[in-house]
């Protein structure tokens, strides 16, 4: 399977380069749905210290782990292999869903030392990074730099914005198959409901998958033709959400696995 070229955006000097970066990511945002930011806020160090902090909880044992109760009424809190589709069944993966503005769902220092310093700085990075993104699609519309930013204030009970750390297991261990022969995967075809995706990778954590929205032929996007995007430290694969399409007029958001 060929690799696809992903649009690479550099948010360096963004202040003053802020008319050429909002045509760089309406132009990626119109013709695939999915782009990387590079020179951004957050430092390569930044980024390992929480993969660290990640790898360091997943490793826990599983009741420590289960202590971090899974609440369904927030969809916040520790999960494993709970996530089902109805084209590709159940995901082969563990994640913990956090929000900026529920630490009673964060695991403890006393299970994750460091969790909390390290992870508030990095979600006050993301959020900046978002909001130097949307506000370039809200000039575009026609709206203030700060419309979704309001919107979406970390600072307000109802925000919904998260962080969400990811455990696939490992390949060997991956390639296994449901009780029908079809096989299984790490996260099958979904859009993401919200309006932007900050996906992080380390260098060999191959695996992700993008199909362009336009490149879809149904809802699931079966029998598409997917394109992998090598994993790379340091930069960041930003995948445009139902929402902001809903927002902003764009065609279907591209869909991943």
């Amino acid at each position: 399977m060929s690799e696809r070229l992903v649009p690479s955006i550099s948010l360096h000097d963004f202040e003053h380069r802020k008319e050429e970066i909002t045509k760089q990511l309406v132009d990626a945002a119109e013709n695939s749905g999915f782009f990387t930011l590079v020179n951004h806020e957050l430092t390569l160090d930044e980024i390992e210290a929480q993969f660290a902090i990640s790898r360091n909880f997943f490793d826990l044992p599983a009741m420590t782990k289960h202590s971090v109760r899974f609440d369904k009424t927030t969809s916040l809190g520790y999960e494993y292999k709970s996530q089902k589709r109805i084209a590709t069944g159940t995901d082969q993966k563990e994640s913990l869903l956090i929000q900026p503005n529920h630490h009673n769902y964060w695991p403890s220092n006393e299970i994750a030392p460091g969790f909390h310093e390290t992870t508030q700085s990095f979600l006050e990075k993301c959020a900046k990074i978002s909001q130097q993104v949307l506000s370039c699609f809200a000039t575009t519309l026609g709206f203030p730099e700060d419309y979704f930013r309001d919107a979406m204030d970390d600072k307000k009970p109802d925000s919904l914005n998260q962080l969400r750390f990811l455990h696939y297991p490992g390949s060997k261990e991956s390639v296994t198959q449901h009780e029908n022969g079809d096989p299984t995967f790490g996260a099958g075809t979904h859009t993401d409901f919200g309006c932007l995706t900050l996906l992080f990778q380390l260098d060999k954590g191959d695996g992700l998958e993008i199909c362009p929205g336009r490149e879809s032929h149904t809802s699931g996007a079966m029998g598409d033709t997917f394109f992998p995007v090598p994993a790379k430290s340091g930069t960041i694969v930003v995948n445009l959400g139902d929402m902001l399409k809903l927002a902003i007029d764009l065609n279907v958001p591209g869909l991943r696995k």
